[in-house]
């Protein structure tokens, strides 16, 4: 399996927080989904990637020479000028990129209906989202990096973004990371899953086998005392409850026949692993 982004060793110190040694490979042909909590290191990670910071220790490699031209950029604050209109950025951006072209540009804007001579700041965020996923795509790059690209969005045009990435995502030479909160959009298309948690990392398999393998122990305050301390990796105490991150799923219920033990989505995974107890 070729690697589009290898990161090894990475760390970047803030005075409140610190990514800490992060070693990552992310494949091509494949989807990556980056998840964690506000303040985890995402948007760190990714700027560190695209080098709009400087990184105290580590190193990055990506594939290909010129990364301009190979990594499309979607990021959560990004924007254009609101006077300008859609026609004014292609004709910047076709001097930005060697690469730009003019053509798919225009059909992408014909694909997402968004008018042409109309300023930015007429654009719902919908439309913003989309004009700013055509200028990314549109200088062809084989490496999309994308921070928040459906936030705020309504469940039909969130859906035509994800079908976009699927399409990007045909070619087994293109990679896509994805950084969302929105993690029902990353069950339905990401192949990967990577979790930070205060800037560490501390998950990264495929997307099948971190929901496949963990599981939801539930227990009423009883039956907590039970559980044996070595098959919690997090718990969260409700009113009457408890609520338990395993592993190993299947094995587990054979242990623990008695009690249920859910399937969890991404989200509950992430919950219980931050704001749970050990």
């Amino acid at each position: 399996m070729n690697n589009k982004i290898e990161i090894k060793n990475l760390n970047k110190n803030y005075d409140d927080f610190q990514l800490k040694n992060i070693n990552l490979d992310i494949p091509c042909g494949y989807i990556t989904g980056l998840i964690g909590e506000n303040g985890a290191g995402k948007t760190t990670l990714i700027k560190s990637i695209l080098n709009i910071i400087n990184y105290d220790s580590g190193d990055i490699k990506i594939n290909g020479e010129d990364k301009k031209e190979n990594i499309g950029v979607v990021l959560d604050n990004m924007f254009f000028p609101e006077l300008l209109n859609a026609n004014d950025i292609g004709k910047i951006m076709k001097n930005v990129y060697k690469t730009w072209d003019m053509n798919l540009y225009s059909k992408y804007l014909s694909d997402f209906k968004l008018t042409t001579n109309k300023q930015v700041k007429t654009f719902s965020k919908g439309m913003r989202k989309k004009l700013e996923i055509a200028v990314a795509l549109s200088h062809k790059p084989s490496i999309l990096i994308l921070d928040e690209p459906t936030s705020g969005l309504d469940p039909i045009v969130r859906d035509e973004i994800l079908d976009i990435f699927l399409d990007f995502i045909q070619d087994e030479n293109n990679t896509i990371l994805l950084s969302t909160h929105i993690t029902s959009d990353l069950e339905k298309i990401a192949d990967y899953i990577t979790f930070i948690d205060n800037g560490s990392l501390v998950l990264n398999d495929y997307k099948d086998n971190i929901l496949d393998d963990f599981g939801i122990l539930k227990v009423d305050k009883d039956d907590f005392k039970n559980i044996d301390s070595k098959d919690i990796i997090k718990y969260k105490k409700n009113k009457y409850s408890y609520d338990i991150l395993v592993k190993s799923r299947e094995k587990l219920k054979k242990k623990y026949n008695k009690y249920v033990i859910d399937k969890p989505t991404l989200d509950e995974i992430m919950v219980i692993y931050i704001k749970g107890v050990k």
